[in-house]
């Protein structure tokens, strides 16, 4: 028996997988408030303690990201989810900030694996006019996992306790991990795969992209020494500390600054829900443009550059009047980065040979990694004056430098000019 569209189903299970990571890694900016007022620790160890997730999140790119290469999409990913789930379920019994830094420090060793393996599976499972579609769904379950959290978890803490929502967190992506291990096959030989999928996969794989297919992997020095893996670095650098500073900051603004309560945050769902349909749209308009005749690495950058053009609107965040004034341009700023984000990513299998791509994601995400730990540092150190106005001033233009950093890209002959 065949399952059609059986690559859907692959990238169904790679959605799954960035809910829950999301999920995860948000429940604890989420509980924020109610964790710190009952272990006892002020913002400058909160920010330690995201600090050592991110720490964690960037050794564990670069290895990952060599995992990848050797073992394959499979059996990592199953790894990756299995080891982040484990560390999620010891969080609900953490009774110090030591021991929340400690579970958090595990959580970042196993969730920046999601982002090295996924970009593999995309790469064998994904022809180059569908790819940038299929990394924005998944992409899309970044944000759906933060539209989510509001609601499970702080829901669920409301009836049964924060120490709850880690144990749940972690039982369900172990339970992802079952039919990830029985649907997830290499292509060539895949029993559910039909004929015509399995050849409309490879064929147009062959002639889009069979130069960087077929390249030898680069080895660390080689990817070191190479532009366009410096400028996607940059790139995330730049931008990604926009990201992170809604997710690991945003929620208690709405608290200490906007006189939200702790069960009263769920409403940031609908920012997050924004950035799905941001992840989405911005795969989507690339992919179009692509099918006109655009080059690969010119669709993206000019999709990237109408997101560039939306994010002054973070200047005006602390100035509005309401609530609901400064969520909904935290809504379209969001939007605006994750369809930048599933571009940016999309930009590194365009140019980076198949056999390297786990090395290069995880090179680039570290620069990501980097920037959220720059901004982490930043935010504390803004809110001993009690404002986080400086941070939504910078914030305002990281992108633009982000997109001058990838611009050089446009000067490259991409593969899939033609398609």
């Amino acid at each position: 028996m065949k399952l059609a569209g059986l690559r859907w189903w692959i990238v169904a299970l790679l959605f799954g997988a960035a809910v829950l990571n999301y999920v995860d890694r948000n429940s604890l900016s989420l509980l924020a408030p109610t964790i710190q007022r009952q272990l006892g620790f002020d913002d400058q160890a909160y920010a330690r303690i995201q600090n050592s997730f991110q720490i964690a999140y960037t050794v564990a790119l670069l290895a990952s990201g060599c995992m990848v290469d050797k073992f394959g999409a499979r059996f990592s990913l199953a790894l990756f989810v299995a080891w982040w789930s484990l560390a999620s379920f010891l969080t609900g019994f953490a009774n110090s900030v030591f021991m929340l830094g400690a579970c958090w420090f595990m959580l970042g060793l196993g969730e920046a694996g999601n982002w090295t393996a996924s970009p593999k599976a995309a790469q064998e499972w994904f022809p180059a006019r569908e790819r940038g579609l299929a990394m924005g769904i998944y992409t899309a379950g970044t944000p759906l996992g933060m539209t989510l959290a509001p609601i499970f978890v702080v829901g669920l803490a409301g009836v049964s306790g924060w120490r709850t929502v880690f144990w749940a967190t972690g039982i369900l992506g172990i339970l992802w991990v079952i039919p990830w291990s029985w649907l997830y096959r290499p292509l060539k030989r895949h029993p559910l795969l039909g004929e015509s999928e399995r050849t409309w996969i490879q064929s147009d794989t062959a002639g889009a992209n069979s130069t960087l297919a077929n390249a030898p992997a680069w080895t660390w020095l080689e990817a070191l020494s190479r532009n366009e893996v410096w400028f996607l670095l940059l790139g995330r650098m730049f931008s990604d500390p926009v990201w992170f500073f809604y997710l690991n900051w945003f929620p208690k603004y709405l608290v200490s600054h906007r006189g939200l309560s702790q069960a009263q945050v769920k409403i940031t769902w609908v920012m997050f829900l924004a950035a799905g349909l941001g992840s989405l749209a911005g795969g989507w308009l690339a992919g179009r443009l692509i099918r006109r005749g655009q080059g690969a690495e010119r669709a993206r950058l000019f999709t990237m550059l109408g997101c560039v053009a939306v994010m002054p609107l973070s200047l005006l965040v602390t100035r509005v009047p309401t609530v609901g004034m400064a969520l909904a341009l935290a809504s379209v700023i969001v939007f605006a980065h994750l369809a930048w984000l599933a571009n940016i990513s999309a930009l590194v299998v365009d140019v980076v040979p198949a056999p390297s791509l786990g090395k290069v994601f995880g090179l680039v995400a570290a620069g990501s990694s980097a920037g959220a730990i720059g901004m982490n540092g930043l935010v504390a150190n803004f809110l001993k004056q009690g404002s986080y106005n400086q941070w939504f001033f910078i914030a305002a233009f990281l992108h633009i430098v982000a997109w001058l950093c990838l611009s050089p890209l446009l000067r490259r002959k991409t593969a899939t000019a033609n398609l």
